[in-house]
Formats: structure tokens, sequence, C-alpha cells
């Protein structure tokens, strides 16, 4: 009986896992793998409902101006490259916010 117990022994390896249970350290609890840029949890410099003036610095791929506050992106509906205008912020999201124009 004790060769059958020293042989399952033998098949593990150095950390004392088997198989699927490897994992690789430092990795636990992290999900995906992917890390939260501290930038996330800043205060944005826009809130829903805020009125802003803005100058539309470029178009996206989808025909959106793309406008920023204090470094913040926004983006206009229908807006056009030059243009300054003031909007209505009506969403923020973690990196970006979508606006309407007034």
């Amino acid at each position: 009986m004790e060769e059958d117990e020293g042989f399952g022994r033998e098949e593990r390896n150095e950390e004392g896992m088997e198989g699927e249970e490897q994992r690789r350290p430092g990795r636990e609890g992290r999900g995906r793998g992917v890390p939260i840029k501290p930038s996330y949890f800043l205060q944005k410099p826009v809130k829903v409902g805020d009125e802003v003036d803005v100058t539309i610095e470029a178009v996206a791929s989808k025909g959106d101006g793309i406008a920023k506050v204090n470094g913040f992106v926004v983006f206009v509906k229908g807006a056009k490259q030059g243009e300054s205008m003031k909007v209505r912020i009506t969403d923020v999201k973690a990196r970006f916010a979508l606006a309407e124009r007034l």
C-alpha cells in the first residue's frame, strides 16, 4: 500500500498542485488580468447636465465631433471639426463623455 501513496505524491508539481490547479503566482483574484488604471477613479471634469463651451478638435470614425474639457474627451454628435459651440453633457463614462449641441 505504501507504494500507491508515494506514487500520488510524485505526480504533484513543486507547489503541491496537480494539473489544471496550477496558477501563476500573484494572479489570484484579478479576474481577466486587466489592471484598472488609477485615472478611472479620478473625479471627472464634467457631469451630466453641465453646459460647457467646446471647440471640436477632430471627427471620430462614426462622424461624432471630438472635443476636450480639461483633457477629458467629449463626443458631440454631428459636429464638424473647427466648430465652437455650447453643449450639454448627456452621459459620462470612465474615459469620455457624450454631449448634445444646444
